[in-house]
């Protein structure tokens, strides 16, 4: 099996160097551009090695015949979220370059609508794909609420911890790892999070409007959570195998 591993993984090695290298030279000209201080280095450097291993572990589990120009895309998205990390973990030690942490981050939501369109283009979408893209994306979030919760206040930081609190739950609860059905809702929701958050992350917006745009993208994610658990619940008994589930 681990000769098996390696020979599925060679054909990735690559890609999978790629990320890493890509990242320390955007870091290097984060460091040039505005200065990057040794805690935003090592934050983005941790964010390199937990992405390059948690991807190499993804891929030993995989049976693709390679890496894929979508993966691609998301890998770059990837690298783009460690330096919006490495700029929001430097912006506790001094002033954040606003323009080009919103900047990257605003990049990397843009090109959230490009991964999966070219992955159904040309027909290399995958359940890891899939799966990448959505960790890219989460994280984002989460990284987003940890620097507007400065200005606006710690229960911000919700928003980035909902999907991994209906992640750890799903450990105790079985019946929330089924699959959901797809949802245009769903996918709107998500859109906004980020949007919401990059908005208030340029602190233009007066603060009351800044609350009360997060306050809502907070309210339709914890509604968009709410319907897809009630659907999960509902169709538990069929996700089991006995076709016993209520009606919905």
């Amino acid at each position: 099996m681990a000769v098996q591993q390696r020979y599925r993984t060679r054909p990735f090695a690559p890609d999978r160097a790629a990320g890493p290298l890509a990242q320390l030279v955007l870091l290097a000209v984060l460091y040039r551009v505005v200065g990057l201080g040794p805690v935003g280095w090592l934050t983005g450097a941790v964010f390199a090695v937990g992405t390059w291993a948690a991807l190499t572990r993804a891929l030993r589990g995989s049976w693709l015949p390679s890496f894929g120009p979508a993966n691609r895309v998301t890998l770059a998205r990837a690298t783009l979220v460690g330096g919006v990390t490495a700029l929001v973990a430097d912006s506790f030690a001094r002033r954040a370059p606003v323009t080009v942490l919103v900047g990257l981050a605003a990049v990397a939501l843009l090109l959230d609508a490009v991964d999966g369109r070219v992955a159904r283009r040309t027909g290399t979408a995958t359940a890891l794909g899939a799966r990448f893209d959505m960790e890219v994306d989460a994280f984002l979030i989460l990284v987003l609420c940890v620097y507007v919760a400065v200005p606006l206040g710690p229960w911000v930081l919700a928003i980035g911890a909902l999907r991994y609190l209906f992640v750890a739950a799903s450990w105790a609860l079985p019946w929330l790892r089924a699959p959901l059905p797809p949802s245009t809702a769903r996918k709107t929701v998500a859109a906004v999070q980020g949007v919401v958050l990059v908005a208030a992350g340029t602190g233009v917006a007066p603060r009351g409007l800044a609350l009360g745009a997060v306050a809502g993208a907070l309210a339709l994610l914890v509604w968009s959570f709410g319907r897809d658990v009630g659907w999960l619940w509902r169709t538990r008994g069929r996700a089991a195998g006995g076709g016993a589930g209520t009606a919905a």
